[in-house]
């Protein structure tokens, strides 16, 4: 994809809205059979003998997008291939991606046990996942501007990617600088937008084709984590060896678990 600025290179596609739409609107899973259909959508894409008669309080109260995911078996889902991530993130619509079924209620139950645990997923994920936590329950501070100094980032694994193609590894920058958005429209500043892009351009384009990355941020309705400044980075079949490099050797919670 070309960035806008751009139109004469390739370079990394780039997605940054916060644009109202339905996100329950668009049919994002196929039909599934009869059988499951009859099914309550908590007690699909688990053995029988893990059923229950009510639903397990993790999944009350899910939106309807949520829903028809949880409704669907596994084995009728359809991963998202690369040129529908690209089309995803050219267009806007960031909220057409989606979990593998079970991987959603997994995430869904997860997320229900950390905020018991530490109270909250932001506590838990500046202690535990960025080791940002110096003890003494201070906010997040960062040592310079955005992108001045490498301590002020961390690269990691996203714990629960979204269903894509499983040669495209979904990667999460996390800054300890907040990504100046514009009051007036909700996007990125013209500023910000051409810092993000310059420090993926040097971090992740030295080593993957430009045309096998994508980046965008999510709306702030749809950040799981909205009290640390984040970008979502996505590479198709990129070196496994750099990507073990540029996240320091991470491992995903979803394969820990």
């Amino acid at each position: 994809m070309l960035h806008h600025g751009s139109p004469s290179r390739p370079t990394i596609a780039t997605f940054n809205t916060l644009t109202e739409v339905d996100a329950d609107s668009v049919p994002i899973f196929r039909e599934h059979s009869r059988t499951t259909e009859s099914l309550p959508y908590w007690l699909v894409n688990i053995p029988r003998s893990q059923w229950t008669a009510e639903c397990p309080s993790f999944l009350r109260d899910q939106s309807p997008k949520n829903v028809r995911g949880l409704s669907t078996p596994d084995h009728h889902y359809t991963r998202q291939d690369w040129e529908l991530v690209k089309e995803i993130v050219r267009t806007n619509r960031i909220d057409r991606f989606q979990r593998v079924p079970s991987e959603l209620r997994k995430y869904l139950e997860y997320m229900a046990h950390i905020k018991a645990e530490y109270g909250s997923v932001l506590r838990f994920m500046v202690k535990e996942r960025l080791g940002w936590d110096d003890g003494n329950g201070k906010a997040v501070k960062p040592r310079g501007g955005p992108f001045e100094f490498e301590d002020d980032i961390k690269i990691i694994y996203n714990d629960w990617p979204y269903g894509v193609d499983k040669d495209i590894i979904h990667l999460v920058v996390w800054t300890k600088f907040e990504l100046e958005d514009d009051p007036a429209t909700g996007y990125l500043t013209t500023g910000a937008q051409a810092a993000i892009e310059s420090y993926v351009q040097d971090t992740f384009c030295t080593r993957v084709p430009p045309e096998q990355v994508v980046w965008f941020k999510n709306w702030k309705s749809l950040k799981s984590v909205p009290g640390v400044e984040h970008f979502h980075v996505m590479l198709h079949r990129p070196d496994m060896e750099f990507v073990g490099e540029i996240t320091r050797g991470d491992v995903p919670l979803i394969e820990r678990l």
